[in-house]
């Protein structure tokens, strides 16, 4: 079995779509990132999405174990023209294409964007390379909201507007275990 411990990063405090947008972390709640850390495995691999606010998350929690290189495959959907765009804002431009994008996904996209099927297809690539690379393992992905919901989607084999009903806390813990031929869902959205 190789378990997967899916991390969201720390807060950026921004209140707009921030795909690709390189915001930092806050990472200022230490005492959190202790328990998260605590909560953990030891032993476990560590490997992130390649923008900031996921590496510098994974280097707070990293300690004595193994650190793997950032991944360009982790990271959150390309917002294209939506990036750094608050809800309302795109709402003036793009009324029924930003609603569509939240209660429809699938194939819908924004303006020189992704798509979630798009996004899904990215992350498994990742997930099964990891699989494959280091079976039976524990592995860490510090990742964000969109990443761990569209592999909560794949786990559960449900439609990606019923994987869109979970929430995900910025430094929450999402497990989810590969059994070889399976997928499980064993808890969503942790608080150590």
């Amino acid at each position: 079995m190789t378990r997967f411990w899916w991390v969201r990063h720390g807060p950026t405090h921004k209140k707009t779509m921030i795909g690709w947008t390189d915001a930092p972390a806050d990472l200022s709640d230490t005492d959190q990132i202790a328990r998260l850390d605590a909560h953990l495995p030891q032993d476990a691999l560590v490997v992130s999405s390649d923008l900031t606010r996921c590496v510098t998350t994974a280097h707070a929690i990293v300690g004595t174990r193994e650190h793997l290189s950032p991944r360009q495959g982790l990271r959150e959907f390309h917002f294209g023209d939506w990036e750094d765009r608050s809800f309302d804002d795109i709402s003036t431009t793009h009324p029924d294409e930003i609603r569509s994008f939240w209660d429809a996904p699938g194939d819908i996209k924004a303006p020189n964007g992704e798509s979630w099927n798009e996004v899904c297809a990215r992350v498994i690539t990742e997930v099964n390379d990891l699989c494959h690379t280091h079976k039976a393992r524990d592995i860490i992905i510090v990742a964000h909201y969109g990443v761990i919901l569209s592999q909560i989607q794949m786990a559960g084999g449900m439609t990606a507007k019923a994987a869109n009903s979970f929430h995900i806390d910025n430094l929450s813990v999402t497990r989810i275990d590969h059994l070889g031929d399976a997928w499980r869902i064993s808890g969503v959205n942790h608080k150590p």
